[in-house]
C-alpha cells in the first residue's frame, strides 16, 4: 500500500513537472508591419516578463506578416493594413481563418528636416511631389532645392495605406527613394535637408519634422478624433478567433498596462 502511493505521488510530481516544463516551452511568434512593431516589441518584453511565455517578433513588413500567418509560421501577423482580399482567399485556400484585431490607430506623419521652412501641404501637394510635378521645393514656399522624395518598399502597409489616401489612382514617379522601413526613413530625412517622407506617429521625433496636412497636425487628439487626414488602425491577425496565450496577448491593448505602453510610445489608443 505504502509503494502504490509512492507511486502515485511520484506520478503526479511527474505531471506536474511535465505541465510546467510545457507551458514555459510555450512561445508566441509574431511576424510583420515595421509600424506595429514597437507595440509588439514592448508588449512582448511585458508579456514575457508577467508570463514566462517566450515571445519573439520580427518585423518583415505587413506583407510578409500576411504571408507568414497564411503559411502558419506565425501565431500573430502584424500589418499596418487591413488584409487584402487576395490574402484572405490565399489564407483561406491553404486552411487559414484570418481576423482582424485593431490594437492601437496611427497617424501617417509627412517628414521633412527640420531646417526646411515648410510648415505644411495639402494632400494635392504631397500627392503632386510623389508624381514628380514638383520637383523643387520653392514650387511649395520652400527653399530653392530639388525635392529628394523617399517611399516605403513595396511590401510595406505604410506604403499601401499612403498609396490609397493620399495617392488615389495617382503613381508614384519611378525617381522616388525606396526605404525600408519607418526607421531608415527617420534616419534619411533627419539628415538630408530636401527630404519629404511619412512615417508612423510614434516614429516622429526631434530629429525630424512632422508638417500639417490640409492645416491639420498629426497627434493623438487629431488622429482619434478622425481630423487628420491620414489616419489608420493598426492591427493584428491571428488565425480563428484568439485564444489562450494568444487572446491575452492581443487584449493588452485593452488593459491599463497596455494601454500605458501604447501611449508612451508615441501611438493612440483605441480602447
Amino acid at each position: 500500500m505504502k509503494l502504490f502511493k509512492k507511486i502515485c505521488l511520484s506520478a503526479a510530481v511527474f505531471a506536474f513537472m511535465a505541465s510546467g516544463t510545457a507551458h514555459a516551452a510555450e512561445k508566441i511568434v509574431l511576424d510583420g508591419s515595421t509600424t506595429v512593431g514597437p507595440i509588439a516589441k514592448a508588449f512582448a518584453q511585458h508579456f514575457t516578463k508577467t508570463t514566462g511565455v517566450e515571445v519573439t517578433v520580427s518585423e518583415s513588413g505587413s506583407g510578409n506578416g500576411a504571408k507568414s500567418l497564411i503559411n502558419k509560421t506565425c501565431e500573430i501577423a502584424d500589418m499596418s493594413r487591413a488584409m487584402k482580399e487576395s490574402e484572405i482567399a490565399a489564407a483561406k485556400t491553404n486552411g487559414v481563418n484570418p481576423v482582424a484585431h485593431i490594437v492601437a490607430l496611427d497617424g501617417l506623419s509627412v517628414i521633412v528636416h527640420p531646417s526646411n521652412r515648410v510648415k505644411g501641404l495639402s494632400k494635392d501637394q504631397i500627392r503632386e511631389i510623389y508624381t514628380g510635378k514638383f520637383t523643387n521645393w520653392k514650387e511649395v514656399g520652400g527653399p530653392n532645392a530639388a525635392i529628394i522624395v523617399i517611399q516605403r518598399e513595396s511590401n510595406s502597409g505604410t506604403q499601401d495605406t499612403f498609396k490609397e489616401l493620399v495617392m488615389g489612382e495617382a503613381k508614384i514617379f519611378d525617381k522616388a527613394e525606396t526605404q525600408s522601413s519607418n526607421g531608415a526613413i527617420k534616419s534619411r530625412v533627419a539628415t538630408t535637408p530636401a527630404a519629404i517622407s511619412f512615417v508612423g506617429l510614434g516614429f516622429v521625433d526631434r530629429s525630424v519634422k512632422a508638417i500639417t496636412v490640409d492645416g491639420i497636425k498629426s497627434s493623438v487628439k487629431t488622429v482619434k478624433d478622425g481630423t487628420y487626414p491620414i489616419h489608420r488602425p493598426l492591427f493584428m491577425y491571428t488565425n480563428g478567433e484568439a485564444t489562450g496565450n494568444i487572446k491575452k496577448f492581443i487584449d493588452m491593448a485593452k488593459t491599463k498596462e497596455g494601454k500605458l505602453i501604447i501611449s508612451e510610445i508615441g501611438f493612440v489608443n483605441k480602447y
